[in-house]
């Protein structure tokens, strides 16, 4: 029976297909809110999604209206003090999907809880997954550490319960406003500059993101198993951030592939796999999120080189293949995955600065930033987590240029002070000696390390843990 106020609880839920906790609330109440709660010390440290975020609330609000719901963002100091006034109100029934963070699932029970002693009824639906995280398990009931077998035992369990009908968000009879103290979408938005340039490579909205979808599936899946270690080609997705933001549902993105027998979709599917894999990674073993998976690298002798670590942020390394990479970073909010290996291998084994320095300012750049895949990225790169590449795996960053970015169109985009080298020197411009084209040291750096002597380096400290 559609009765009293339906609230729904936004988190990284900016979508209306396969929004199951929006879907049910106006499903059962006639008059709906949603309200999101911004948290601005949570964004201290993350410029770029706080452009993301205001962007989506900007265009979410306007496709909320066409329902007659509106999107009342509140800013708050902690998600508890506001739940606590919350709890006092009775004539409101809640919804929200998980967000698969150990924190979001403990605060769950909180709510659960204090609802149930409260008499308010709450309604708690799954988020942006396939499976469940404790829902995969091996036969004796342990969590998998190697995703390959993880995703074989996920990608079965997945298909053998795939919903048959889609539920679709209904009509509310009139708009209401719930809560007294609101904010402006416009008040997120970073007050600096940098983030301005994003408008440029993105356009967060569900359109956008099912859009780019078709368009990957209908002209590049068939290619991806190969394209996509190719920074120089569009040969990925780029659906990171809208997956992240909840743009669009996993859900979506298996059933429109699923459609295709296209070359590529089982390898693309991997990739989301991944993603589950991590989010069951970070809730079993949840001290990897504070440090190393791997205990033993505790022990590790990392460096702290504030003159290396500025030189890598900047893309001022002398390594062409990881400076374009840092400066693609820092310029669009995204990075090429294949590239991203280069440059965190890059700075945890040439330069032995510790993972957490690079997970920390991916978390501040990256609009795709999930602290999941952020996490286990890093320590996969790091030997430090769980199925990682082993540490003694050094990318040798010349090589991967010259396998990856072979005539050097990627490096010469976002390094553009190296437009003018030949090919074959693109990737090791100190073997150049004509100052005419390239005057090292002026136009661009010397390598701040050499490659051959930091990777015996890092195997002897390898050696020591």
């Amino acid at each position: 029976m559609r009765k009293n106020i339906g609230l729904f609880w936004l988190k990284d839920d900016f979508r209306l297909k396969k929004n199951f906790g929006l879907i049910e609330a106006t499903k059962n109440h006639n008059q709906v809110v949603v309200f999101y709660l911004y948290k601005k010390k949570k964004f201290k440290n993350q410029e770029s999604q706080r452009w993301w975020l205001g962007k989506s609330l900007e265009e979410f609000k306007k496709k909320l209206l066409i329902y007659n719901i509106n999107l009342e963002i509140i800013s708050v100091e902690s998600y508890k003090s506001f739940f606590e006034k919350l709890f006092k109100i009775k004539n409101y029934s809640i919804y929200w999907n998980k967000t698969y963070e150990p924190n979001y699932l403990k605060f769950d029970k909180y709510l659960f809880k204090n609802f149930e002693l409260n008499g308010v009824k709450y309604n708690i639906f799954k988020g942006n997954i396939l499976n469940e995280i404790d829902e995969i398990k091996k036969g004796d009931g342990t969590p998998f550490k190697v995703f390959t077998p993880y995703w074989r035992n996920a990608e079965r369990f997945y298909l053998d319960k795939i919903p048959s009908i889609e539920k679709k968000i209904s009509k509310c009879k009139k708009k209401i406003t719930f809560f007294k103290k609101i904010i402006n979408e416009k008040e997120i938005f970073p007050k600096d500059n940098w983030s301005k340039k994003f408008e440029k490579y993105w356009a967060p909205s569900e359109d956008k993101a099912y859009s780019e979808l078709k368009n990957f599936i209908k002209d590049k899946i068939e290619n991806y198993s190969e394209a996509r270690n190719f920074p120089n080609l569009i040969g990925t997705s780029k659906l990171s951030p809208y997956i992240k933001h909840g743009q669009i549902h996993v859900e979506t993105i298996w059933e429109e592939c699923i459609k295709f027998k296209k070359k590529g979709i089982n390898k693309y599917l991997t990739e989301i796999g991944w993603r589950e894999f991590n989010h069951t990674l970070i809730n079993f073993f949840p001290h990897m999120l504070k440090g190393n998976y791997s205990k033993k690298f505790d022990k590790f002798p990392w460096e702290t080189n504030q003159k290396f670590l500025i030189a890598w942020k900047k893309g001022l390394t002398g390594y062409p293949i990881v400076d374009a990479g840092m400066r693609e970073l820092y310029s669009t909010g995204w990075m090429h995955n294949r590239v991203r290996m280069i440059v965190g291998s890059f700075l945890v084994k040439h330069l032995l600065i510790n993972w957490i320095e690079g997970e920390k300012y991916f978390k501040n750049c990256l609009l795709d930033y999930n602290e999941a895949n952020n996490v286990s990225g890093w320590q996969w790169v790091a030997g430090s987590g769980a199925d990682a590449a082993p540490y003694f795996r050094i990318f040798n960053p010349i090589l991967q240029g010259e396998k990856f970015d072979r005539e050097g169109d990627y490096v010469k985009k976002w390094v553009p002070e190296l437009k003018k080298v030949p090919k074959k020197f693109i990737h090791k411009p100190w073997e150049l000696k004509d100052k005419n084209i390239l005057n090292l040291g002026l136009d661009y750096p010397y390598p701040i390390v050499i490659h051959e002597n930091a990777r015996l380096k890092a195997l002897n400290a390898f050696k020591k843990i």
